[in-house]
């Protein structure tokens, strides 16, 4: 590790990563899991850290890597323009959509239908207006 000039980032919310799931006397706790950074790495992300999450289907405890300050993009959130209804094209996209079979559990047929529909749309209103969000007055 000191000769690849690695260093081990601390890691918060436990003791050990791995156990063999004994108890008493017989129980073992290593920490034998770690996150390597480089000196270079460090510096662009000052604000990571490790977080040891609980074992669940494993003897190795999860370790989350948190990078703290870091801006995500957000997706624009999807909005149905009501001039979409004046469009026979929205309605036959819809309609489509809907009486298309889904393949998936029947509690998560609604969830998909939705999502579907809104890819859908957003992808046909892409190709009639484009990316701006003209009112029916600029438009007309």
């Amino acid at each position: 590790m000191k000769n690849s000039g690695l260093i081990e980032l601390p890691i918060k919310g436990g003791l050990f990563t791995w156990s063999n799931r004994r108890k008493d006397d017989d129980a073992i706790t290593e920490r034998i899991d770690k996150i390597l950074i480089s000196s270079e790495w460090s510096l662009a992300y000052p604000k990571v850290i490790g977080i040891l999450e609980a074992a669940v289907a494993s003897d190795h405890n999860l370790i989350l890597l948190q990078i703290e300050g870091l801006k995500k993009k957000r997706r624009r959130a999807f909005k149905f323009e009501s001039r979409w209804l004046l469009e026979e094209e929205c309605h036959s996209n819809v309609r489509e959509v809907w009486e298309r079979r889904q393949n998936c559990p029947g509690h998560l047929k609604l969830n998909r239908k939705l999502i579907s529909t809104k890819d859908k749309l957003k992808k046909w209103s892409g190709k009639k207006y484009g990316k701006s969000r003209k009112s029916i007055e600029e438009i007309k």
